[in-house]
């Protein structure tokens, strides 16, 4: 009798679970929670991966689904106990319309909720992100902030924007009476920007990179810092909130909690060569190649382009006004909140971190020859 009331019950569900992160989120769970019974992954693209997962003790259960269609989402629910819910569209590009940010990140959450209430699921872990805080466009640092600095979150492009509604939604639900008359347990967790094995941007800069000869022009001045986060540690705790929400539902029901590592403070440049350095890369320049009225200039320019060429195609430059705010303003967090509520220690050093993702970077390189 003993072993059957110890044998693994729970059922995750993890949306966005084939993504960046979500991929990350999915084997963390495999590996570190042993009370899992079942793993649902929720997608609207389902990658070739899991068919590998499926072999081990745990039920993977891969389900094709669109977050912005509720009844989808209301069959993936029924019956989990808990959703980390890391599905969104993350665009700082202009790639998709302003419209169809806010239907998946804003609709697609509320959707999330609504299943959780309508089925009975009791707790609920959303994915939002630091830039619900900031940078914010007018340039303010914020320097080693944490939950409770004070600071001026301005919002004019949709993306920062509907992450900010979403996450207000998330915390607001906390509380709400679910299927069965218990009450909804929920938080919220604002990683840094990631870095890790799988990041596209980190993939661009790469060969971007090759594209110049093995060069990259520094754009961004050395003395603006940002906090980075290696994806396994934002995965790590997120498993970590999903463990301890139900005991700790007092504690950290209705909470926001910045995720960040030990990662070093950097500019984005300088961070990311950490990583390119190795893989034959350099960063051309101990000052950026243009000045910054300049870079002002430009992102005006691309910003009013995408404007115009949007009726006929599709423009998206790397620099728009929000991206070179965002490069140019320092933003990092120094938060010890989500230690002392549940317990959370990076679960990778920062050279453990580092090594990986250069490993990844090298495999990138070697498949591309």
């Amino acid at each position: 009798m003993a072993e059957s009331a110890e044998a693994p019950k729970l059922v995750y569900l993890v949306t966005g679970g084939c993504g960046f992160l979500g991929e990350h989120v999915v084997r963390m769970l495999l590996e570190r929670e042993p009370r899992l019974r079942e793993l649902r992954v929720f997608d609207l693209h389902l990658s070739p991966w899991l068919e590998e997962l499926k072999t081990g003790p745990v039920q993977v259960t891969a389900i094709q689904g669109d977050v912005t269609q509720a009844h989808e989402v209301a069959a993936a629910v029924s019956g989990a106990h808990v959703v980390i819910h890391t599905a969104g569209l993350v665009d700082v590009f202009g790639r998709a319309s302003p419209e169809t940010i806010h239907k998946v990140n804003v609709q697609g959450t509320q959707n999330v909720i609504e299943a959780c209430v309508q089925m009975g699921t009791r707790l609920l872990v959303y994915t939002s992100s630091m830039e619900v805080v900031g940078p914010n466009i007018k340039g303010h640092p914020f320097y080693r902030g944490n939950e409770d600095t004070p600071y001026e979150a301005v919002h004019k492009h949709p993306y920062p924007h509907s992450k900010a509604q979403a996450e207000r939604l998330v915390l607001e639900a906390n509380g709400r009476k679910v299927h069965g008359g218990l009450p909804l347990v929920t938080c919220a967790l604002r990683p840094t920007g990631i870095y890790g094995e799988g990041h596209q941007i980190m993939r661009d800069f790469y060969h971007q990179g090759l594209r110049l000869g093995g060069r990259l022009f520094r754009a961004i001045p050395a003395s603006v810092e940002h906090g980075r986060v290696y994806v396994g540690n934002v995965a790590w705790m997120h498993v970590l909130v999903a463990r301890e929400l139900e005991q700790r539902a007092a504690l950290m029901g209705g909470q926001v909690y910045f995720c960040y590592d030990k990662s070093p403070y950097k500019s984005y440049e300088d961070f990311n060569m950490e990583f390119l350095g190795p893989c034959g890369l350099r960063l051309v320049g101990t000052r950026p190649l243009l000045p910054y009225w300049l870079l002002v200039l430009l992102a005006a320019l691309n910003a009013l382009l995408q404007w115009l060429l949007r009726p006929l195609l599709l423009y998206a430059p790397l620099l728009n006004p929000y991206t070179l705010a965002v490069a140019n303003t320092t933003f990092t967090v120094s938060t010890n909140k989500a230690q002392r509520h549940f317990g959370y220690e990076p679960l990778f050093s920062w050279e453990e971190s580092r090594t990986r993702t250069i490993l990844w970077v090298q495999g990138m390189e070697a498949s591309a020859q």
